[in-house]
């Protein structure tokens, strides 16, 4: 006896909320709105009539009104616009990441200073900062020197942050988490050259590091403090 396989529909992709267009809009009658159009209540059929007579859709914006409220509009180039609008809300919506500034428990000043002045400068990009001490060996003998000295840098940072999470022990290190104060963060300015911000930003932060430093989403800690 032949098995019959049961046929399986590709699945589509999601398109997201659907307006009603043209023959999909199932009211009687419907109220006209927009500029180009004589405003007031049609039925279906007229307004139908109306769109095609201007090369144009017939779009339900108000399903749940009586009677639903309609535009004549150019449905594609309508969701196109909506997609761009979307995008560029995404690309402008701040991205919060955690940088992390990594000490040793005797970090000197010189070093101390340095990542103090990244963690200032993290929190101006509006990202939050985990100041860590790390313990290597006999040094988690200096775990109450590594605390005073995160809770130092919770002062020297108290114009541009709040405190998040105090000094807490994981494992061989201790962390202390920071998130930026309203109004220290610094505007990224949209559409300008490159090169232009570029510049910008090294007069800002002064003479170009070397390659020895490391500027990136982890400041390292000395060679007492590394794992």
């Amino acid at each position: 006896m032949a098995i019959r396989r049961k046929k399986v529909e590709p699945q589509k992709k999601d398109p997201g909320p659907q307006l009603r267009i043209n023959n999909q809009i199932r009211a009687k009658e419907v109220r006209l709105v927009g500029d180009n159009v004589t405003q007031g209540i049609y039925p279906i059929q007229q307004a139908r009539r109306i769109a095609e007579e201007q090369e144009l859709d017939l779009v339900e914006i108000a399903a749940n009104a009586e009677p639903p409220v309609c535009r004549v509009l150019d449905y594609q180039k309508y969701l196109y616009q909506q997609k761009k609008k979307a995008k560029e809300i995404k690309a402008n919506q701040t991205q919060i990441q955690v940088k992390e500034v990594r000490f040793g428990p005797q970090t000197d000043d010189h070093d101390y200073n340095f990542k103090l002045k990244h963690a200032i400068g993290f929190l101006e990009e509006g990202n939050k900062v985990k100041a860590s001490v790390f313990f290597r060996g006999r040094s988690i003998m200096f775990k109450d020197q590594g605390e005073l000295l995160l809770l130092r840098f919770a002062s020297e940072l108290e114009s541009y942050a709040i405190v998040e999470q105090m000094p807490t022990m994981e494992g061989k290190r201790m962390g202390m988490v920071f998130s930026p104060k309203k109004g220290i963060v610094k505007k990224k300015s949209s559409g300008s050259n490159p090169a232009d911000v570029e510049a910008q930003k090294k007069k800002e932060k002064g003479p170009e590091r070397t390659s020895a430093e490391t500027p990136a989403n982890e400041v390292g800690t000395d060679s007492e403090g590394d794992e």
